[in-house]
Order: structure tokens, then C-alpha cells, then sequence
């Protein structure tokens, strides 16, 4: 049989098959990896989610895909279409070699989607780019020893060999029907039949452009995909290199500054609304200060603020008091010179967002101050170390994990600290890849302190993965803690190594607050978890039991009631709420957030809101607020709380990356 020429109908024909059948393979496969993530990871699905919710995700997700099997179908048809005309004997190895990358990737991602949204509640975020500035060293064994990375990339490199034969099977190896009929008809029929199998690729490509969908007035992509109800199935829509894609357009606009577009008329009228000033100023210090009211006792002589990773507020919620996993810091919060506050945010979704929220004062708002050159260049005046230091105190961070940790032992002194200890000031000390046990960390803390006054803060890390503590060797019953488990979960050993671990955490708080109040009777300890969101007993949490931290106060002169009754707040009114409660009447300090001993009642933080009966997102329009546990339904003032929310975001962007000055030329060729 004669070949034919290499520009005729035919051979364009044959390259136009295998780009469909390529497109339709990726297509397929996506499809199925969407179907086996929400049949095995169905215990996330929501109360109240129906089958229709379920087929609208499946729909949706499909849609989106169609743009997604586009992408890697231009990626491998490209040099596939080069061969085809150029080099024809190699064509096929070029297909082979593409799809191979490709589905190496896709598996890669796949495999890894479920235990990432596992620990994350979500798809592949912006956390994942956040990794490059991580100990890179103590992020892989943590994957190898919590995650098994070795046995899941090689069920991964599996899942791509056997998706790769299939490929070779289906779009090499098949040929299916062929045009190359229509050569023997008359000439209109054969046109017609050309222009059909062009109308059918056209139609691929818009429905690969628009997800699914043949304009952009019905456009589908990852902004607009979530249409359910259910939080899991709306992540479980975005197929993996989606979520990736997502991460990066987000990650690249917090780089770029570019995730608020406030302008400077706003930013000047909402630090007035939030200061109860005039707009009078373009200096945004002027809407930041403040003046202490009076300390609630006689200055301690030492102030401990203590960051706890992952101390969730939910197991001191009553109906978990039965796991016996906060008893530590629950005996603390019932003693006399204590007050807790369960309506608290996290600055963010993870440990630095706290750090940066604690040691500067400012919101996350799409900055990473830890690799910023004005985070460097001097404290900011909201910074906590100079404002501690100009009441008297020594300043101290001390972290449980390595100093080269997103950069926080520089990061620290250049925002103020005196001194910065890590892990590496502790000689050879028990502990896993991020840190050392939290009893060290506190022994070296009690050791490394005289009686001279100090303000100490306290960064430990025992509760986090791989959790290599032996939990059980230091007390932990985890018989007592599974019989308190729902039935579902009582076989789940790595929740219940999870759980031992807040044990171990709580108690180690615990025994620490109650060694200094024997050595310093006259000190103060701020306890917050530095986020949650990690791990639950429930699979689908409320957003309180999921986001909340604890901000616990404890010392002499502390009583109840000293945190106002409705107070709620976020990280970033931890230090004028310290600042409040010990410094002298009349001292002036800077702050964007506000104590929760002078009637503070809302806190937000990257992506929530909160008040003492509700909380809600804080980016949807209108605000809706879920009633938190023993609340009444929950009415919020959605002018109010929008402002405040902008407020606080606003000028966290604008005075941490641009200074003071309000001045629009200073936005001049952003992006």
C-alpha cells in the first residue's frame, strides 16, 4: 500500500485522531481519579450532602478537566506534530516519551492529593509553595516517616506505568475509523466529511479554552468551579494539576502584592473608621496608637507568650473532656488567676503566619514577611520586641526547630528580639526533624532565664508530624483516650498517635506554667496555639471546632473576668492585650489590633471572621456566619464587620510593605 504524500488529507488526518484520542485518554483518566478520590475519601463529604451535590461536583469537575486534558494535549502534540511531518519513524517515541512525563506527573500529584487534604482539609494551596522556604531536610523525612513517600511513589510510578501502557494500547496502537474513506466519495460529500472532523477538533479546543463550555460567558475555571455546598467535594473539583495551578496564581499574586486592591483613599478612610478618627492623616501611624489604660496588677517580673503548634481550642470544648487530652491546661483555666478566651483566630493556616502575626502585629495579608526586605530593614513601631523593651524587659525567642527555619532567627532580631535561641543552642537533645520535645525546650527556657525581667516568646513543635514522640512511655493512657472515641474511629491508630501528642503538648504547657509561677510567683503567661486545623475527631468539623485557638492569660493579678465577657479576637490582639494588662497608665503604644480587656469583640484572619456566638468566611458577599456551639443563630452587622475585616487587612499590606506614608505614587508600575 502506497504511503501517502506527507501533506495530504490523510496524514493530517491520521495527526488529528491521535491529538482526540490523546485529549479524550486524559480526559478519561481524570475522570476516574476524580471517582475513586470522592468513593475513598467519602468520610469527608458533609452532613446533609446528597447524591446530586455529588453528580453537580462530578459534572463540574469534568468540565474543568476538558481545559486540563487540553493543556497536556498541546503539551505532547506539539513535538508530536513535528515528528509526524519531520521525522515520522520516531513519532511514536515522541508520543510515548510526552505521555510518560505527563502521566508520571498526574500520578505523582495524585497520590499525593489524599494525604495533603488529609492534613490540609483542602486540595493543593499556595502551602505547597510555601515549602521552598521550609528546612527542605526535616519537610522530607517528616514525608518518608509520616507520609511513607517511598512506598507512595512507587504505587505512584506503578499507577503511571500502567496508564502508559494504556495510553500506548489506545492512542497508538488503536487506530478506530478512519476518514481516509471519504476520499473515494464526490467531491461535496468528501469536503463535508473534512470539514466535520475539523468541526469536532474545533470543538475540543473551545471546550479545552473554556472548561467545558464553548464561551467565556459560561466559562468554567478554579475560581468558579466550588458550586456545592459541600467544602470536599468543591476542592475535590479541581482535579490535581488544577489546585496546582491555583496555588501558583495565588502564591504568585501574595509575591507580586498584587491580592489587595485597595487604593490609598481607602486605605486613609478605613484606618480612621477603625482608629474612631477623622481622615485627617496620611500618615498611617497616626491611626495606630494607643494609650494603656492601667495594668491589671503590679508588672510582672517575667512575661512568657507561648505559641503552641497546632493547639486546637476544640478539645477544651466540654463535650471533648472526655478524652482526657486537655486536662493540663483545663486545670489551669479553672484556677483563680486565669481567663481564657475560646473564640480566637490564628493569623493564618500556619506556624509562620503566627509568628509574623505575634512578632509584628500585622494581618496576613498576601505578604511573606519573613523573606521581605522591609520585614528586615528595621522592627515595625507595632513590632511587640521594642514595645516590650521599652517597658524594661529583656527580649527572647525561643524555638524548638532549627534558626534557619523560614529565615525566623534573623527574622526575629531584625523585628527587635534581644536574643533568638533554636535547637542548635541545645546541644544533642531528644526530638523529631522540626524540633526538639517540648519538655527540653521549656527546661532550657527556665534554665537560660535569671531574675532579670524578660519577655520570653515560646515557639515549641512536638505536635506535628511525623509525631515520633512515645506519647505512651511519658503517660499518655491511649486506651482511656479510644474508649472516648465515636466506634468509627476507635481503630484509627494514627489519630490516636495524633491525639496523644495535644496530650503530651497540653501537659507540657501545664507543667511549665506552674514551674514558673513556683520560681517567679509574679509572672505572666499568655498561652495561643499557633493555628489548628490539623487533625479532629470529626471528619467534617464545624468551622469554630476546625479554625479556633485558645487564648489563655494566667499570672498574679489575672482574674475572671479580666478578658472582656464577649471578647473574640485573632493573633494580632495578643500583644496589645499583654500590653494592657501590664503596662503603666498613660504608656502609649502602637498597635493595629485591639486588646480583648477593652471590649475587643471580632477577630479575622486570612480567610475567617469570628465574634463570641458566630463565625463565618470572611471573603463571600454577603458575610454568613455559622453559629458557634450553644449560640443562638448568629446576626452580624455586615457593614461593620466588612469594614473592620478591610480595615485590618488594608493596613497590614500597605504599612508593612509601602511604610507609613500614604502616597499613591508609591503604587507606581505594580503589577
Amino acid at each position: 500500500m502506497r504511503r501517502p504524500a506527507v501533506f495530504a488529507w490523510e496524514t493530517f488526518d491520521d495527526l488529528l485522531r491521535k491529538g482526540l484520542k490523546v485529549w479524550l485518554f486524559y480526559l478519561t483518566v481524570l475522570f476516574f481519579f476524580r471517582l475513586f478520590f470522592l468513593g475513598w475519601m467519602q468520610e469527608y463529604l458533609g452532613a446533609g450532602t446528597g447524591a446530586e451535590d455529588v453528580l453537580a461536583a462530578i459534572v463540574r469537575g469534568t468540565r474543568l478537566s476538558c481545559q486540563t486534558a487540553g493543556a497536556l494535549t498541546l503539551v505532547a502534540l506539539v513535538p508530536g506534530a513535528l515528528t509526524h511531518y519531520l521525522l515520522p519513524r520516531i513519532e511514536n517515541v515522541c508520543w510515548k516519551a510526552a505521555a510518560g512525563a505527563e502521566l508520571i506527573v498526574l500520578s505523582v500529584l495524585y497520590v499525593a492529593s489524599f494525604p495533603y487534604y488529609r492534613q490540609f482539609h483542602t486540595n493543593f494551596s499556595q502551602l505547597m509553595f510555601n515549602a521552598a522556604n521550609d528546612d527542605v531536610w526535616a519537610l522530607f523525612l517528616s514525608l518518608v516517616q509520616e507520609f511513607y513517600l517511598p512506598v507512595r511513589l512507587a504505587g505512584a510510578l506503578l499507577l503511571a506505568y500502567v496508564l502508559w501502557r494504556l495510553f500506548s494500547a489506545f492512542v497508538l496502537a488503536w487506530h478506530g475509523p478512519r476518514l481516509a474513506f471519504a476520499a473515494r466519495l464526490a467531491l461535496p460529500l468528501r469536503l463535508a466529511v473534512r470539514a466535520l472532523a475539523l468541526g469536532v477538533c474545533y470543538l475540543v479546543a473551545l471546550l479545552s479554552l473554556f472548561g467545558g463550555s464553548l464561551g467565556w460567558q459560561t466559562a468554567v475555571d478554579w475560581e468558579n468551579a466550588g458550586v456545592t455546598r459541600d467544602e470536599f467535594l468543591n476542592e475535590a473539583i479541581l482535579d490535581s494539576l488544577q489546585a496546582v495551578h491555583r496555588g501558583y496564581v495565588l502564591q504568585h499574586r501574595m509575591l507580586a502584592c498584587n491580592g489587595l486592591d485597595f487604593t490609598v483613599d481607602d486605605i486613609r478612610a478605613l484606618a480612621a473608621l477603625h482608629a474612631g478618627m477623622e481622615p485627617a492623616s496620611d500618615d498611617l501611624d497616626d491611626y495606630l496608637r494607643h494609650t494603656a489604660a492601667g495594668p491589671a496588677s503590679e508588672r510582672p517580673s517575667h512575661v512568657f507568650l507561648i505559641l503552641s503548634e497546632s493547639y486546637a481550642n476544640w478539645p477544651l470544648l466540654e463535650q471533648y473532656e472526655d478524652l482526657h487530652i486537655a486536662d493540663g491546661m483545663r486545670a489551669v483555666i479553672a484556677e483563680e488567676d486565669s481567663d481564657y478566651c475560646p473564640t480566637f483566630l490564628p493569623n493564618g493556616a500556619s506556624t509562620v503566619s503566627a509568628v509574623t502575626g505575634v512578632v509584628t502585629g500585622f494581618a496576613d495579608a498576601n505578604l511573606y514577611l519573613t523573606t521581605m526586605p522591609e520585614a528586615f530593614a528595621a522592627p515595625y513601631p507595632t513590632a511587640a520586641a521594642p514595645q516590650l523593651a521599652s517597658l524594661g524587659y529583656e527580649t527572647n525567642f525561643w524555638y524548638a526547630g532549627p534558626a534557619t527555619w523560614e529565615r525566623i532567627g534573623a527574622f526575629t532580631r531584625a523585628q527587635g528580639f534581644d536574643h533568638f535561641y533554636s535547637r542548635g543552642d541545645f546541644g544533642d537533645v531528644p526530638g523529631s526533624v522540626w524540633g526538639c520535645e517540648d519538655e527540653v525546650l521549656y527546661e532550657r527556657v527556665l534554665a537560660g532565664l535569671s531574675d532579670a525581667p524578660s519577655f520570653n516568646v515560646i515557639l515549641n513543635a512536638s505536635n506535628h508530624s511525623p509525631y515520633d514522640v512515645d506519647v505512651e512511655a511519658k503517660g499518655f493512657d491511649k486506651e482511656r483516650t479510644r474508649a472516648a472515641l465515636p466506634e468509627a474511629a476507635q481503630g484509627d491508630e494514627a489519630l490516636l498517635r495524633e491525639l496523644g501528642h495535644y496530650w503530651y503538648a497540653d501537659r507540657e504547657l501545664a507543667c511549665f506554667i506552674r514551674a514558673v509561677k513556683e520560681r517567679w510567683p509574679d509572672s505572666l503567661v499568655v498561652v495561643m496555639g499557633d493555628h489548628a486545623d490539623r487533625y479532629n475527631i470529626e471528619k467534617t468539623p464545624t468551622l469554630y471546632e476546625r479554625y479556633a485557638i485558645p487564648f489563655i492569660v494566667t499570672g498574679r493579678g489575672i482574674k475572671k473576668g479580666v478578658l472582656d465577657g464577649a471578647s473574640a479576637g485573632s493573633q494580632i490582639d495578643a500583644v496589645p492585650t499583654l500590653l494592657e494588662l501590664i503596662a503603666p497608665r498613660g504608656f502609649s503604644y502602637m498597635s493595629l489590633g485591639t486588646s480583648l480587656t477593652r471590649g475587643n469583640q471580632k477577630g479575622v484572619n486570612y480567610g475567617f471572621f469570628i465574634t463570641r456566638t458566630a463565625i463565618g468566611k470572611a471573603d463571600t458577599v454577603p458575610l454568613e456566619a455559622e453559629p458557634i456551639a450553644g449560640s443562638a443563630a448568629p446576626e452580624i452587622d455586615q457593614q461593620a464587620m466588612q469594614d473592620y475585616i478591610n480595615a485590618i487587612r488594608s493596613i497590614s499590606w500597605w504599612r508593612a510593605k509601602y511604610g507609613a506614608t500614604l502616597d499613591a505614587s508609591k503604587l507606581a508600575g505594580r503589577e
